[in-house]
């Protein structure tokens, strides 16, 4: 059973951009930047505030997640994390719902995806806020904090979904949360 570590952060534009310009200095290596779009799920085996079925859309791609979060007062949540990547996204969304599976929630989110070490810092715009997230051990983590040096850094305990439940609009059934149209 694969378990991510991660630790995530709410940041100010004045954050972001430093974090930006430390990762470069300390030697993070940029990835990938994309757009993406998460779709939660609802139904039998699903535990909201602990376990997600999502499905997220990258591009031509998609990946179907299990996430079942471990119950802790620390701000590093330890998960157990099941995916895969699918080569239909409507066609799996449609046996989602006729398995009985409802969406429920919907966010974007803007990421860059950066690799320091054995790290994964991922530095995310969504419609409510800037974030970043480390994914590592927690002693990494812990590392890549030091090494970051970002004054004031506030570790933000709810998850995207959580977030989403706070600031996004319900529309058709659905609690959204999507960049505006240009």
């Amino acid at each position: 059973m694969p378990i991510e570590i991660e630790k995530k952060y709410r940041l100010t534009k004045k954050q972001r951009e430093k974090v930006l310009e430390r990762l470069v200095e300390i030697g993070g290596k940029l990835k990938t930047t994309d757009f993406e779009e998460n779709t939660l799920y609802s139904g039998d085996g699903i535990e909201p505030g602990r376990s997600v079925l999502r499905l997220r859309r990258v591009g031509e791609r998609a990946i179907l997640t299990y996430k079942e979060r471990f119950p802790t007062a620390s701000t590093i949540k330890h998960q157990q994390e099941d995916e895969t990547e699918v080569g239909d996204a409507d066609a799996l969304d449609a046996i989602l719902q006729a398995l009985g599976f409802t969406p429920t929630l919907v966010y974007e989110k803007r990421r860059m995806s950066w690799r320091l070490g054995d790290a994964e810092i991922v530095v995310d715009e969504l419609p409510f806020g800037l974030f970043m997230e480390i994914e590592a051990s927690e002693t990494d983590i812990r590392d890549v904090e030091r090494k970051l040096a970002i004054k004031d850094l506030k570790a933000e305990p709810s998850t995207y979904p959580q977030l989403t439940m706070q600031h996004g609009k319900k529309h058709r059934g659905v609690i959204e949360a999507r960049f505006k149209s240009k």
